[in-house]
């Protein structure tokens, strides 16, 4: 039988929240192990959920399942199955994610897809414990020429994990792996580039920024390996200038720019505060500048400190926006939401004392759905806004 957990009673706004924290824990079965799932009951002693369990974790139950049902590797099949299967048929060459970790109901748990091959985020103890049949269920599923690890995430040490990278299953994957998106060729790095390999929760956006980028001059701060200046660039922008800290992102963002036939266009690496301090005190402007900085804000002690970050970058490009320029600005913090992104940049267009028009307000792609009954889940923000 399942050890059981009992836990208190819930707020209504967390009835179905998959995350259930230390405090909301009345009862842990004795002896049971980290990692190890349990059945949870609610308060009166009536089923609740299966979850798996982790004392070292802030979150000390993750919800699995809310049926009375037990979780074994056919259930990792199944689930992992349902996951790639919403996603339907892809083109072989292109990128995608096929597990969303809790939107999906697979906490912990990342896998994009690259050609053929697949990337693996594994961020929790329960995960981690289940890692041969994710591993099985996702070369049933998917039959990759290579399952390639990329849990190197810091999020691993608060559940009491060492960072992992390797080769999981079949061949590594080559270092020179390309996917189409759109028009665009991108070179993605699954062994040594950021997060998986490319941000894939931006594809979408990509192509939405894009479609004002034609005889502008664009700057792409925090650029990474181009995304948005190569699609810019197609769109026929009339110049695109990328900045990034990171020597090698510079590296891949040029080889990216050459590979779509813009082997000429600047990428700069340089701390994009600088730059963007710099540039406005110089009193440069450009038609079209696009802001994707990482994360400044992890958790809810950051949030300040991010807050002010979001709020000084946006403040200097829209200074530099020409008559009529857009703005495509982009935050991925989870403790800041839409409502708190969106009033950061008006309070910057205020000290800017400039006009701007809304657009578009933009999010996740279909392929990196949230959760309804956990807000978090919902991290992406992009806003796309015109001075006038």
């Amino acid at each position: 039988m399942t050890p059981a957990a009992r836990i208190r009673p819930r707020r209504p706004e967390r009835a179905r929240h998959p995350w259930i924290f230390e405090g909301e824990v009345a009862e842990l079965p004795a002896g049971v192990a980290d990692g190890e799932v349990v059945t949870v009951l609610d308060h009166r002693g009536a089923f609740f959920a299966r979850a798996y369990c982790n004392r070292k974790s802030k979150i000390v139950l993750r919800v699995l399942t809310w049926v009375d049902e037990p979780v074994d590797a056919a259930w990792w099949r199944r689930r992992i199955n349902d996951a790639v299967a919403r996603r339907g048929m892809q083109p072989v060459d292109a990128g995608v994610r096929l597990v969303n970790a809790e939107g999906d109901g697979l906490p912990g748990l990342v896998v994009d897809k690259y050609g053929a091959w697949l990337a693996v985020q594994i961020s929790t103890l329960g995960v981690e414990s289940a890692r041969e049949a994710v591993v099985a269920a996702l070369r049933a599923s998917c039959s990759p020429e290579g399952i390639f690890e990329r849990s190197d995430l810091p999020e691993r040490e608060l559940e009491g994990l060492a960072r992992r990278t390797g080769v999981m299953a079949g061949a590594p994957p080559p270092p020179e792996l390309e996917i189409v998106e759109g028009r665009a060729r991108l070179k993605v790095d699954i062994a040594g580039g950021q997060k998986t390999g490319l941000f894939l929760d931006q594809r979408l956006n990509r192509a939405a920024a894009a479609a004002y980028s034609a005889g502008r001059t664009v700057l792409n701060c925090f650029a990474y390996s181009g995304g948005f200046s190569v699609h810019a660039a197609l769109a026929g922008a009339a110049e695109v200038t990328s900045v990034d800290i990171s020597a090698e992102a510079c590296r891949l963002a040029r080889e990216n720019m050459a590979r779509n036939g813009f082997a000429e266009a600047p990428v700069i690496e340089a701390n994009c505060f600088n730059y963007l301090r710099d540039a406005s005190d110089a009193g440069r402007t450009f038609g079209q500048i696009i802001l994707d900085p990482p994360a400044f804000a992890r958790g809810k002690s950051t949030a300040e400190a991010a807050s002010r970050g979001y709020k000084e970058i946006n403040l200097r490009a829209i200074k530099m926006l020409e008559p009529g320029g857009v703005l495509v600005t982009c935050s991925c913090s989870r403790p800041l939401t839409p409502r708190d992104f969106l009033g950061l940049v008006w309070s910057a267009a205020l000290d800017a004392g400039r006009e701007l028009q809304i657009v578009e307000e933009r999010g996740q792609p279909t392929d990196h759905p949230a959760l309804l009954n956990a807000p978090e889940t919902s991290y992406l923000k992009c806003i796309i806004l015109r001075a006038i």
